[in-house]
């Protein structure tokens, strides 16, 4: 994959380019386009067998997937009435209800778990906003989903890896 062939190539970009991926495997919509989990997995992996920090890569998967995940909760709750307007909304209208539902339900737990989802990874923080989830207890879920999804996407690659060694 050319990703992984450039970071191969550009070992000092690895941070960087794990956060776009991370960023754009968080945003609602560009994530639909961007097969990011499997190539963290592989730059995981790739970093492990060439002894790239972890640190580095972890803080740029944890910015990028909770920056991404603000950006999609702010759009909804900016964009609501808009949102729902759009597809797959404008044709499931009572995807909006059972979404209300849903975080009057689970709140801050969903918002969590919804991360680790992959298809509901990028729609949850969408929703969540559209819903007019309170900003705060998102914000506390998003930082500590964001946090543990970096880990174990990559972790096991290059810990693995590592310790293999």
């Amino acid at each position: 994959m050319p990703v992984l062939d450039f970071v191969r190539a550009h070992q000092g970009w690895a941070p960087i380019i794990v956060f776009l991926l991370a960023f754009g495997e968080s945003l609602a919509f560009l994530s639909l386009l961007i097969p990011a989990t499997v190539l963290l997995w592989g730059i995981g992996a790739m970093a492990g067998a060439s002894g790239l920090e972890f640190l580095p890569m972890w803080f740029g998967a944890f910015m990028g997937a909770v920056l991404g995940d603000w950006l999609s909760y702010w759009l909804g709750y900016h964009y609501h009435d808009q949102i729902a307007r759009m597809w797959p909304l404008k044709n499931h209208p009572q995807l909006i209800t059972r979404g209300h539902a849903f975080f009057e339900k689970y709140g801050a737990p969903g918002v969590f778990f919804g991360r680790f989802i992959g298809p509901l990874r990028a729609t949850v923080p969408l929703a969540a906003g559209a819903c007019t989830m309170p900003q705060i207890p998102f914000q506390i879920a998003n930082i500590l989903s964001g946090a543990a999804w970096a880990f174990l996407t990559l972790a096991p690659g290059t810990l693995g890896l590592q310790m293999a060694m």
